[in-house]
């Protein structure tokens, strides 16, 4: 077995490039530019497989273009990691050929790919294949394999011209909690101890240090060292730092000295970096950096890369458009009444109860819960196409049974319904915490139950009872259906939602694999158990309280919503919508505003 670290450098001329000469009296400097893109999952042409339907905001074929108008002979081209999964790219995996996502990184000549976390979904003999195809030099140096091997490179060194430029790649440790089974034997180490033995390692043999780090900025989960935060505190010897992981847009911002950019996701955006250095002595010294965020969205796609990938998408298509069913009755999900707050998300749907339904099917479990991953997906009436599945499911979720109390059930809904802010006095709409993704909001089947959301977090379900209305006891013993995620995040991580000594039992991991995750037996369920034919079925089972506000004021501040004289805020970093609540005294504000202008 290895050493608690390992840093192996590939020391090699991977890239070199010649510059034009300068004019004697010219002052010796000298530009390196760095592109860098990240959390691409899977958006190889401008289109959207769970919608079957073209999406101009980022693709690999429109990144195509952008990285041909923006890179110079002292380019290094570098992606951060989640590359292969969402958008129904997980249909090209697990044959001979290479991934078309790949085959778009080789085509585009990138230098470095490190890997994200989704790269490990698949189990590592997909990783192995994904490596094992990409041209670039892969770094990941915080990852070994179960023979103990390093999955790849932790650093690498180009040369442009004669400055040296190292690059360190790492992936966020809490890989273990997102697919600890595939990672069952296998050594994932702190980033930061890899990071430190990297630099010493390295020291004297770089002008400018460049961390791809597929983490945000903060850690998560609270664990130490998974934000990249931590490591720049740690490590003042770097210069830049390509971030990821949190699918937030960061132009530019410096942490320790640092400069920090970072990507939104399906290639939407890349960031470019100019580092500016000056002959010093024998040696270089940097004297600018600057940044820039690219929007994806305003660049045609490149014939060639369309060329490339046509066959791929044309497959794609096909099995997106196959008929697996029919929807009659009406759709799964009321249309919002406020179109940024989803009215999925504030009561029971027959979109929902789908889920859930199909969860306890296949696991014979009495409760079952699911979040909503895509805030407005809906099912219409008509033909129900195997696109429909990934909308309605976006992630490669595997089903997962457990075991567990009355009192552990109230303390996992505590958890879930933290998703909503307060309602105060005056408040009009219900709105979500900035601190909390839709998909850690997750709706429960197989019992009943209230979110008073007028009580503060903690105190908030009231009324949990099952079917027959019987009140949910503490001592209740029972099983649950719950997807992998929520299981190794929160359900079996001890100090996240229970102490290690008071977790649920796991009973059974990826039941009915054979079928497949939990999009496919949703699939399977409307085909083989539906005869084909779905109706909307809601079961009412929960219900939000709390929210008195005055209901000729709600609807006026509806209207207002409605004609955009009010405007729902997101989160800061764009993905949380609805954070703040309208209210009466915004409501009054509007229309006083009103009448002035009138």
């Amino acid at each position: 077995m290895k050493k608690w670290f390992a840093c192996t450098l590939a020391l090699v001329l991977l890239a070199a490039f010649t510059l034009p000469v300068m004019a004697e009296d010219a002052p010796e400097t000298r530009t390196i530019r760095i592109i860098g893109t990240s959390d691409l999952h899977g958006k190889f042409m401008p289109w959207d497989y769970a919608l079957n339907a073209a999406s101009t905001s980022g693709s690999m074929a429109q990144l195509a273009t952008a990285i041909a108008e923006y890179r110079t002979e002292a380019t290094l081209l570098v992606d951060a990691g989640d590359i292969i999964q969402d958008n129904s790219a997980d249909i090209f995996l697990g044959g001979d050929d290479v991934h078309p996502m790949i085959q778009a990184l080789n085509a585009l000549d990138y230098d470095v790919v490190v890997t994200g976390n989704h790269e490990y979904n698949y189990g590592m003999g997909v990783l192995k294949k994904t490596i094992g195809d990409l041209n670039a030099q892969v770094l990941t140096g915080n990852v070994y394999d179960e023979n103990g091997q390093a999955i790849a490179d932790a650093a690498a060194i180009f040369e442009f011209d004669g400055i040296r430029v190292a690059v360190i790649g790492m992936v966020t440790p809490n890989i273990t909690r997102w697919d600890a089974i595939n990672l069952a034997d296998c050594l994932v180490t702190d980033p930061l101890e890899e990071t430190r033995a990297c630099i010493d390692a390295l020291e004297g043999q770089y002008d400018v240090l460049v961390g791809v780090y597929h983490m945000g900025v903060e850690n998560e989960y609270g664990v130490p060292n998974s934000g990249v935060e931590d490591i720049l505190n740690a490590c003042p010897e770097f210069d830049v730092m390509v971030s990821a992981h949190a699918h937030a847009q960061i132009p530019g911002q410096e942490i320790n000295g640092a400069l920090v950019v970072q990507n939104k996701n399906q290639a939407q955006t890349m960031a470019v970096i100019d580092v500016t250095l000056e002959k010093d002595g024998e040696g270089w010294k940097i004297v600018d950096k600057a940044s820039e965020s690219i929007a994806i969205s305003g660049f045609e796609a490149d014939p060639a890369m369309v060329e490339l990938l046509t066959p791929y998408h044309e497959y794609a298509c096909k099995d997106a458009e196959q008929v697996v069913g029919t929807l009659e009755g009406g759709a799964l999900a009321h249309e919002n009444e406020i179109a940024e707050i989803p009215t999925a998300q504030i009561e029971d749907t027959a979109l929902i109860d789908l889920i859930n339904k199909v969860q306890m099917y296949y696991t014979g479990a009495p409760v079952s819960a699911s979040a909503l991953f895509t805030m407005n997906a809906n099912m219409l009436p008509g033909d129900i196409h195997k696109c429909d599945m990934s909308l309605v499911y976006k992630y490669t979720n595997t089903l997962y049974k457990l075991h567990m109390t009355g009192a552990q059930l109230k303390k996992y809904m505590e958890w879930s319904v933290s998703y909503y802010n307060t309602w105060k006095l005056g408040d009009l709409t219900i709105s979500f915490s900035p601190d909390i993704r839709a998909y850690n909001y997750d709706m429960f089947e197989g019992v009943l139950y209230e979110i008073n959301v007028a009580n503060e977090p903690g105190s908030r379900i009231e009324n949990l009872t099952w079917p027959d209305g019987t009140p949910v006891a503490d001592d209740d013993e029972f099983d649950i259906a719950v997807n992998n995620y929520r299981a190794t995040s929160q359900l079996l991580a001890p100090g996240t939602i229970y102490e290690a000594d008071d977790m649920p039992t796991l009973l059974e991991i990826d039941v009915h694999g054979e079928i497949g995750g939990v999009r496919e037996l949703i699939g399977d369920y409307i085909v083989n158990v539906m005869g084909g034919v779905i109706t909307p079925e809601c079961s009412n089972n929960w219900h939000i309280t709390g929210n008195d506000w005055d209901e000729e004021m709600h609807q006026l501040a509806v209207e207002l919503l409605s004609e955009g004289v009010l405007t729902i805020p997101t989160s800061e970093d764009g993905r949380t919508p609805n954070v703040m609540p309208i209210t009466e005294e915004d409501v009054l504000n509007a229309t006083e505003a009103e009448a002035d202008a009138a």
